[in-house]
């Protein structure tokens, strides 16, 4: 393989493949001298210091156990990064552990290989856990085992706080979750308030069998501890592994915003109570099994998400909500009660909603207490509702169906109207006017939502659905690759971004060349989310000039070049699947 690029090449390839910049993602500071021998390497960490950042050298690095062990301090991490982000390839049976206080896992690639171990990546070396760390902008892609069934996980996190984003992972063939969160038992538990977020799960296919999950928190024996994690801006694509593509067992977990696109299985509420699923969006495009979120155990809330053509039924309905078990073990099914299901919108699915989904003779306890309420269900199917068990003390109020039967006695607060649905450039499916879903929600208790499933607020008399009829700002959306997984070229591929829809316009940066303040005209008619960038020859973001959302309008921004050695950068700009770029370059200080 080529060890390094050349800058000129390089930038050339940043500025074709802008398009995968993603959120979040910190300046990488490398080292001057890169190490290039494990020995070196493990010297460079031994001496590391708060602030250090150690670089790997450009090459394949066969069969190297990678200890990472080392103690930053908050606001001066120690960083661990490849030479060229992606240019790190870990290959053999080669792996990772993270050991100690605020460290940094930036840029490196995990690729075939066939890994001989339990953990590829671990949070932890020994008893030593990491704390207030992170994995970012890598990749793991076919890593293989020797036996099919040799249960491994790619990435394990123990301690506390700490955050894996911006990551790429596809192709897990054998028996082992993909990522797992860890809880500790008995006196030394504590929540992790662990973050995963704006990844990419690529393709994983069919395991034939349970410990496919692409995402597990907890197990049944810490089910009833809460861990605080937040599953956010991930996108899930093809994840076929099985039923469970995200499995949470714990408490307290938020999953938001993320994408389920034709992935077989569902999210799934398995064991703990107390999770908060808001904002995500499944597309199954009628493919077989791929499913929404089933529902067990207590306290859920599953408001502003948004289902449309999922293919699967009974566990892998729009929504199913299981039965439970009398006096249930740990590791078996805990009766639902007290779930809110809201302000969702349901359109085409095969089976909509699934009650006491599972019901038999061991499960026989039904869902208690839940309320379903100003949800919308255009349906294809034969019946909305499959009904395998009556729930008690269950609400309907503010939902509206249409296009199938019901499938049950039509219950109080249930109305059968079309909602004049339609999909819109994006193939989004909103109401139109005359809907009967605008302004008709009804107040749900102990439920304020801020904003709907686009992050535009709700108004005092709010719609019924997922979505709300605003002109405000769309901070969110359906996710594609270009939205989430590393930063560098070749990183991540899968389907196409939808055409624009805020629209951007980056003018010619100026002075340019430049020494000191740099002018950067910015136009975002529709406004909505944007961000803008500064990134190096080799694609490493080295200022960010806006991020967030803005008005529409035109607006300029400023770039101090006073930090930044002379060269030639790019400024790149992201807004809702738009993109633009300019290049500037720095001259030196006279």
């Amino acid at each position: 393989m080529i060890r390094t690029l050349s800058a000129s090449l390089a930038f050339v390839a940043l500025i074709a493949l802008a398009s995968a910049l993603s959120a979040a993602h910190p300046p990488t500071v490398p080292a001057r001298s890169p190490v290039t021998t494990p020995a070196e390497l493990r010297a460079a960490i031994a001496s590391a210091r708060p602030g250090d950042a150690i670089t790997m050298a450009d090459g394949v690095w066969t069969d190297l156990t990678l200890v990472f062990r080392a103690d930053g301090v908050e606001g001066d991490s120690i960083r661990l990064v490849a030479e060229t982000p992606g240019g790190v390839v870990l290959d053999g049976s080669s792996s990772l552990r993270i050991a100690g206080d605020y460290l940094v896992v930036d840029g490196l690639r995990f690729e075939g290989g066939t890994f001989t171990g339990t953990h590829l990546i671990q949070f932890r070396d020994g008893s030593k856990a990491a704390n207030h760390s992170r994995l970012t902008n890598s990749t793991v892609i076919d890593v293989g085992t020797v036996n099919p069934i040799q249960d491994t996980k790619w990435v394990s996190l123990y301690g506390t706080h700490n955050r894996v984003d911006h990551n790429y992972l596809r192709g897990k063939t054998n028996v082992g979750t993909t990522l797992v969160v860890w809880l500790e038992t008995g006196s030394r538990h504590r929540p992790t308030y662990h973050r995963i977020d704006q990844n990419h799960f690529g393709p994983r296919p069919p395991l034939g069998r349970n410990e496919g999950e692409t995402i597990r928190i907890g197990t049944s024996t810490t089910s009833m501890q809460d861990a605080f994690v937040t599953v956010e801006r991930n996108l899930f694509e093809r994840c076929d592994g099985e039923a469970e593509i995200v499995s949470n067992k714990s408490g307290q977990n938020v999953f938001r915003g993320n994408t389920f696109f034709r992935s077989r299985g569902s999210l799934t509420l398995r064991h703990g109570n107390g999770a908060l699923v808001e904002g995500n969006v499944f597309v199954g495009e009628r493919v077989d099994d791929t499913g929404g979120v089933r529902v067990i155990g207590e306290d859920h809330v599953v408001v502003n998400n948004y289902f449309e053509e999922l293919g699967g039924t009974g566990f892998q309905s729009a929504i199913a909500i299981m039965n439970g078990v009398p006096n249930s073990p740990l590791n078996r099914y805990f009766q639902v009660r007290n779930a809110t299901i809201a302000h969702n919108t349901i359109v085409r699915a095969r089976q909509s909603l699934t009650l006491g989904a599972g019901a038999d003779s061991e499960r026989s306890l039904p869902p208690d207490g839940v309320r379903f309420e100003n949800n919308v269900v255009l349906s294809s199917g034969s019946r909305i509702v499959r009904q395998d068990a009556e729930p008690t003390d269950m609400t309907w109020d503010g939902t509206v169906y249409w296009g199938a039967q019901l499938g049950i006695d039509e219950p109080p607060g249930l109305t059968r109207a079309d909602p004049l649905l339609r999909p819109d450039a994006a193939g989004v499916w909103r109401p139109l006017d005359g809907s009967p879903l605008l302004d008709a929600a009804v107040a749900v208790d102990g439920l304020e939502l801020a904003v709907d499933l686009d992050g535009q607020p709700r108004d005092a008399s709010p719609d019924v659905g997922a979505d709300e009829r605003s002109d405000a700002p769309v901070t969110r959306r359906r996710l594609f690759p270009s939205d989430v997984g590393p930063v560098w070229p070749g990183a991540t591929a899968g389907e196409a971004a939808p055409p624009a829809t805020v629209g951007l316009r980056l003018g010619a940066p100026y002075p340019n060349p430049a020494v000191g303040v740099v002018t950067v005209p910015l136009a975002v008619p529709a406004g909505g989310r944007v961000e803008v960038v500064v990134v190096d020859a080799l694609g490493r973001r080295v200022a960010v000039l806006l991020d967030g959302v803005v008005a529409g309008g035109e607006r300029e921004l400023r770039l101090d070049a006073a930090g930044l050695a002379p060269g030639t950068y790019g400024i790149v700009a992201r807004a809702d699947g738009a993109r633009a770029h300019a290049p500037v370059t720095i001259l030196p200080t006279r």
